[in-house]
């Protein structure tokens, strides 16, 4: 009964550990595609990142002197830009007001005949800005989300192989024990294992 669970308990871990390892190639699979569709959306845009004398708070300079000069490829800097660069720019432009706000000022204005119409033009624009900022923020920080799914998956990769090889070396150190082992009878008797 003995040599029946080890062997029963050691194909069970070797079973899994197959699983394991067709998970972590699926998953190292699902990493690589990610990232190279992450790079691929962000180069095609030809993004630079900013250049340091462009960097004016030390929060900006902290996200992003790491990145400076460089073509925007990995979610990391898309974030990084996005946070730091695009919407403290957007923030400074409308006084920290966000595109709703101004956007609902904008429609009032632009309803009032006694409006001045250069205000009004001038709030427009603002507006405007501040649309393409979001649009462009939130397509950033997209690829910033897909490029965090794809270091997740590495990471999960890397534990399904881990984990596989230590089942596979559990199960073939089962299958070993096996050959050694005892069985009892049901009469309480030992019986030897057979030699080979």
């Amino acid at each position: 009964m003995r040599k029946f669970i080890d062997q029963l308990i050691s194909w069970t871990g070797l079973v899994l550990a197959v699983v394991l390892l067709v998970a972590g190639g699926l998953l190292t699979y699902a990493s690589s595609f990610v990232n190279q569709n992450v790079s691929d959306q962000l180069s095609q845009q030809r993004i630079t990142m900013p250049a340091a004398e462009r960097l004016e708070t030390q929060e900006q300079k902290d996200a992003l002197l790491q990145y400076a000069g460089q073509e925007m490829t990995t979610g990391d800097q898309a974030k990084a830009f996005a946070d730091q660069y695009i919407l403290v720019h957007m923030n400074a432009a409308s006084d920290n007001r966000t595109y709703e706000e101004v956007s609902g000022e904008f429609i009032k204005l632009s309803k009032d005949p006694n409006a001045n119409a250069d205000e009004v033009k001038a709030l427009g624009d603002l507006r405007q800005t501040l649309f393409m900022g979001n649009t462009l923020r939130g397509m950033l920080l997209q690829a910033y989300a897909f490029g965090t799914m794809a270091k997740i998956a590495s990471i999960a990769a890397i534990g399904a192989f881990v984990a596989a090889g230590v089942l596979l070396v559990l199960a073939l150190l089962g299958f070993r024990h096996s050959k050694t082992a005892k069985d009892v009878l049901p009469s309480g008797s030992v019986r030897e294992p057979a030699r080979v």
